[in-house]
């Protein structure tokens, strides 16, 4: 047997595939089902919230009593005493009630009376009729199990009832009665498998506090005995909270999860962790099984909506007569008093005489344990009296006693009856309490009747409880029935699931007080183990179908058995963990508010985690990964909570794509009330960008993505922060004994990359998966001569080369494509599904232009106007020479060919008539770009450049390529420009310190970042910057002076426009698309124009991405489509379908301006300007000792 403490922490781990049972609880229910289960050979595993009572823990004094006691009040929403205690007392307004808590459950502390269910109890309507057929058997069972015997001499306080109840309680008789007690010593059992020896009662009366000479027959010495005598592993300390079905490929990537031999349920004991099983039996107790399934209700779980009704208190109520001169000997004795009193004078069992009237309800009188509290007893039964009485008289009483006074003799008077069992017990959502209300007592005035011509016959003084109903009798909630309409379980035990009729949840049983659907009039333990032993009776059956299906289920599947990816994972046994932190963020995700409330176990998540194959797995930062449990509030997709099912986080997450920036990774599986699961999936991401100026923002920003587990849901994209002081709240929430170990790790991770800016790894390391050996559809090659004399290159592949393409898609118009800067962006021989392998699947004949800007015909003295003036319209000529004046060319663009493109159709040198549909990627006639980068051009970092390169303009980039000393001194100079991703490549950090970061690493793939610096840009023509410069400056195309000649003729724009921008901002912002599709729209309206931003791309990321065939490419080829069908079809959009006038244009804000300004948005353009310049400062002066030092 293990306690909680020791176990919890190592409770599982991956090698072990669960338990077939899980039973919840070891009272008078759950002890019988892992018995009778454990003796079937069925694996179980018994969970108990309480820790195992020794004969000689049970609390002998007040004060030891006081230590063992937990008071919850309900209404005041305060309480106080261990979670574990023995007595649990629960206080809701007017009612109390109490339970036990420990390894036997309430056989602990009850006074062990075991009477038969009566005859009008099961004659009740409510009462299931399938269980009257074997009642009997299963009662005698119990009996037997429970060792119950007869009291064998009367003592005083039950000669005392005799003398007295027949004549004051109006109709009675006295019942008999027999207890779970053992009064004759017994010779020692031979069979292993069979109960142990106890010992024999010495009437001492303290059975209320538990019997601290093991006498009594509690379950833990004979069911949960025997249970693990066949093998049951009996947990204490463990209090389950909720339990949810075992989906395992819920909240993964489809295609990533085969199917496993996997257990159905998972039962958590705490936000993180859990024990799976394929059958659960929930047997806490009325409130413990109830809440349990309420919890489970909030997180998806269907169950009838009858769960919490039903709830009686088995017509429960207690009275307390004190300073009668009767021989009542009703006080519990102590060790040294037993030589002193003979064994027939003692006080006896706490309850040894019972009386039932006529009108219905039952009165025992009862023995006060010695060391139970009398004041603080008849402080909780001061009905009718003054304030204060209660003290004074108790204090009389206590010198009385001490004196030995006849006067000072007591009693406890216990009533039960039957109520209308329509109490309700319910559960508060947004505090997570339980609240119940007792039921209708119709025969209370009856039962005080009774108590007040008892203690007139006694003479002594009646304090009645100030409570509606005072109940240790706890029965429903859980009721059973045949029906889902009529309780919550059928009478095996199954739980309903209310989403099918007359359906159960399989695995899912109630084995407990809970199940009884009315009131007994009786003590109730006998007919709860009864419900019990039926009910194991078809579970046991129903766990050897189950065994013996899977049986089979396995032989068949350990051949195809495959290494899988669990959504929940376990505990593993060297990942105990060292720190708990809380963690509270707030934000906007989709623009609706939302909030994360998290509990985070550090040092407790397994390396493979986070399955991405790009992540650098270092063993050193183990204490900074953790699992994660809370809840999510989000009221615009759920009214209630979304709880976390399962959760990984690692603060330390490294790609080696982007080995200088750390990572926050969070990824939440949520389920709510309503039964819908969704992904809550966010990261921090930290970059050395101007050593730890962001780092404050950076660290406390989450980046989320937010969706429903469901086919084609919608994503919702947001950011949520912690503020200053919820961060404080989360350091002093810190528990566990690696609490500085962990902060010193954070804070030396945090260093490492804001500071000494090292990195975590190379791309060099990175795998390149061979992925040159792709075969590329073969080309031709056309050098053509322009119209000033400069000689470029046209490629073109014909779509007849694919074989799947049919004869009609072959007719469709030739795509003509246009670099940005220098950069290759559609002929990518490392990629699967590059744009001109898409296009030439879709049908199309694809033309790729290599200007004078391209590395392979590099210009050393050129403008972007000689681009669009000359190259454009000389590769426009070629294909209708191929293919005769009548065709029509779509044309895709990226970044400076798009403005190519622009100045060559609104400069007049290509008409539209030639084009079918133009594409342009963060590129249009306008030419917005971050607050950074435009801060770089008002500089006169470009003009030093040209200054440094001198006459030659061209750049050699490859490290292996020879440089002059005035090339080498720019590639030096622009290493040290700060750009938000560093690179440990060293041809990508000249490239994005003279641009600026062009893509954002962790979209490209590493061979396609080797191909781009290491093969296809070996020099870089640098003579067209001063142009870009003046653009950039002015926000849109102007001719090589600086003028404003194009803009003025949107007439020349007559074609279907489609312009593509990236939501997550490098260089261009979406800006650029806004304000184009604005313009045509306005000045082009007869045609189809439209406006498309890519979340999660940056620049030239949405061309040469490893998604961007998923993403971005259908994007442009519905343009084309859409194009060729009306060129087809001869239907153009009419003017009155797509007019829109000035105003109207006017009215509509881009919603991506807010998030599209980069970076350098954090802080203000004035704090960028004054950063800048200090930086150009530094620089002029490293500029002139070179030259003039």
């Amino acid at each position: 047997m293990e306690k909680g403490a020791e176990v919890v922490g190592r409770f599982w781990n991956e090698e072990e595939d669960g338990y077939d049972a899980v039973v919840v609880g070891s009272g008078y229910g759950g002890s019988v089902a892992a018995c009778r289960m454990s003796m079937a050979g069925i694996k179980v595993c018994l969970v108990e919230k309480g820790r195992k009572w020794e004969a000689n823990d049970f609390p002998t004094n007040s004060l030891k009593l006081m230590s063992a006691v937990r008071i919850e009040n309900k209404s005041l929403g305060i309480s106080f005493g261990p979670k574990d205690a023995l007595f649990q007392v629960y206080e809701q307004d007017d009612s109390l009630a109490a339970v036990a808590c420990g390894l036997g459950g309430g056989s602990l502390v009850n006074a062990g009376v075991m009477i038969p269910t009566p005859i009008r109890a099961r004659r009740n309507s409510k009462w299931p009729k399938e269980w009257e057929k074997e009642w009997e058997i299963c009662e005698a069972s119990a009996s037997a199990m429970l060792r119950i015997q007869s009291i064998p001499v009367k003592f005083p306080i039950a000669k005392t009832m005799e003398e007295i109840a027949g004549r004051e309680i109006e109709g009675s008789f006295q019942s008999s009665i027999k207890l779970s007690m053992n009064f004759r010593h017994e010779e020692q059992q031979l069979d292993s498998m069979k109960p142990k020896q106890r010992a024999s009662c010495l009437a001492c009366g303290n059975c209320l506090s538990g019997c601290p000479y093991n006498a009594k027959n509690s379950t833990d010495k004979n069911y949960i005995d025997l249970a693990v005598q066949a093998g049951c592993s009996v947990k204490t300390g463990c209090q389950v909270l909720f339990v949810v079905k075992n989906t395992d490929d819920i909240g993964k990537e489809e295609g990533t999860i085969c199917k496993k031999m996997r257990r159905r349920w998972l039962v958590f004991f705490s936000e993180t962790d859990y024990v799976p099983s394929d059958f659960v039996i929930l047997s806490a107790g009325v409130f413990g099984t109830t809440e349990i399934l309420f919890q489970s209700q909030m997180r998806g779980l269907k169950l009838s909506e009858r769960l919490g009704s039903g709830f009686s208190c088995n017509g429960n109520n207690v009275a307390y007569v004190a300073g009668s001169p009767a021989p009542l000997s009703a006080y519990g004795l102590d060790r040294g008093q037993f030589s002193k009193i003979p064994f027939q004078k003692r006080p006896g069992p706490s309850i040894s005489s019972s009386y039932t009237s006529s009108l219905g309800f039952t009165i025992q009188g009862a023995v006060l344990p010695k060391a139970f509290p009398y004041l603080l007893f008849k402080g909780i039964t001061t009905y009718g009296w003054p304030p204060g009485y209660w003290f004074l008289h108790g204090f009389i009483e206590k010198i009385g006693q001490i004196l030995g006074l006849n006067s000072s003799q007591a009693m406890v008077l216990n009533a039960m009856g039957y109520d209308e069992s329509d109490g309700k017990i319910t559960f508060e959502k947004e505090t997570n309490k339980m609240c119940f209300s007792p039921p209708y007592d119709p025969l209370l005035p009856r039962k005080i009747k009774a108590f007040q011509k008892l203690t007139m016959k006694l003479g002594g003084v009646l304090f009645m409880s100030r409570y509606r109903s005072t109940s240790v009798h706890l029965l429903g909630g859980c009721n059973a029935s045949s029906h889902p309409s009529d309780g919550v379980c059928n009478p095996h035990g199954q739980v309903f699931d209310p989403q099918f009729p007359i359906s159960v949840h399989p695995g899912l049983y109630v084995c407990d007080a809970s199940l009884i659907p009315s009131s007994v009039g009786l003590n109730p333990c006998l007919t709860i183990a009864t419900a019990a032993e039926l009910v194991s009776r078809h579970l046991v059956q129903d766990v050897l179908k189950c065994k013996t299906r899977k049986g089979i289920e396995r032989l068949v599947n350990t051949v195809e058995q495959k290494t899988i990816l669990n959504p929940h994972r376990k505990l593993d046994s060297s990942m105990k963990p060292t720190v708990v932190i809380k963690e509270t963020m707030r934000g906007y995700v989709g623009g609706m508010p939302c909030s994360v409330h998290l509990k985070i176990k550090m040092n407790c998540l397994k390396q493979n985690a986070f399955n991405e194959p790009c992540l650098v797995k270092d063993e050193s930062y183990q204490l900074l990964r953790g699992k994660v449990g809370g809840y999510v509030v989000f009221r615009s997709v759920e009214k209630d909570k979304l709880y976390v099912m399962d959760g990984d986080i690692d603060l330390c997450g490294v790609d080696y794509r982007t080995p200088y920036t750390q990572y926050m990774h969070y990824r939440l599986l949520l389920s709510a009330s309503s039964g819908s699961r969704y992904v809550l999936e966010g990261r921090k991401i930290m970059n050395p960008y101007l050593f730890a100026f962001y780092a404050w923002t950076e660290s406390t920003t989450m980046h989320v993505t937010f969706k429903k587990v469901a086919k084609n849901s919608m994503i919702l994209r947001g950011e949520l922060c912690i503020s200053m002081p919820e961060l404080l709240k989360s350091l002093i929430s810190l528990e566990g004994n690696r609490k500085g170990k962990f902060i010193c790790l954070l804070l030396q991770s945090l260093f490492r990359t804001y500071i000494t800016q090292v990195p975590r790894g190379y791309h060099e390391d990175s795998p390149l998966f061979d992925l040159y050996q792709r075969d590329y559809p073969d080309s031709t090659l056309y050098n053509i001569k322009t119209g000033d004399g400069f000689i470029i290159s046209c490629r073109q592949w014909k779509c007849s080369q694919n074989p799947l393409v049919l004869e009609e898609e072959r007719n469709r118009n030739p795509v003509l494509l246009l670099n940005g800067h220098s950069t290759e962006c559609y002929y990518l021989p490392t990629e699967p599904n590059d744009l001109i392998r898409t296009l030439l699947e879709e049908g199309h004949e694809t033309w790729l232009l290599q200007t004078r800007l391209h590395p392979s015909n590099p210009s050393n003295n050129f403008t972007i106007e000689d681009i669009g003036r000359f190259d454009i319209p000389a590769a426009i000529d070629k294909i209708l020479e191929v293919h005769g004046p009548s065709v029509k060319i779509h044309l895709v663009a990226h970044c400076v060919g798009g403005l190519a493109i622009h100045i060559a159709l609104m400069g007049g040198h290509v008409s539209a008539n030639h084009l079918a549909s133009l594409s342009c990627t963060n590129s249009s006639m306008f030419f917005k770009i971050t607050v950074s980068s435009r801060v770089k051009m008002c500089l006169p970092l470009i003009p030093i450049s040209m200054l440094i390169l001198g006459k030659n303009k061209i750049l050699p980039i490859f490290q292996a390529l020879k440089a002059t000393p005035r090339q080498q001194l720019l590639r030096s100079i622009a290493k040290l420009i700060p750009r938000y991703e560093r690179c440990t490549c060293d041809e990508c950090e000249v490239f994005s310190g003279i641009f600026g970061n062009t893509f954002w690493h962790e979209n490209v793939s590493p061979s396609m970042h080797h191909w781009i610096n290491k093969v296809s840009l070996p020099r870089l023509p640098m003579a067209a910057f001063p142009h870009l410069r003046k653009i950039c400056n002015n926000g849109f195309i102007v001719d090589s002076n600086g003028k404003n000649s194009y803009l003025v003729h949107p007439e020349r724009m007559a074609l279907p426009t489609l312009y593509i921008s990236g939501g997550r901002s490098l260089l261009v912002t979406p800006q650029t698309s806004f304000l184009a599709n604005k313009y045509m729209m306005l000045h082009q309206s007869d045609f189809r124009h439209e406006r498309v931003v890519v979340e999660g791309f940056g620049h030239s990321d949405l061309l040469i991405g490893e998604d961007s065939y998923k993403k971005v490419f259908p994007c442009i080829l519905s343009h084309i489509r859409l194009a060729e069908d009306e060129r087809r079809n001869s239907e153009v959009s009419t003017a009155e379908d797509l007019d829109c006038s000035k105003e109207a244009l006017d009215w509509g804000n881009d919603r991506y301006e807010a998030g599209c300004k980069g970076f350098w948005s954090w802080v203000s353009p004035s704090v960028d300007v004054w950063l800048f310049l200090a930086f150009s400062v530094m620089l002029f002066s490293v500029l002139y000792k070179v030259f003039f030092g």
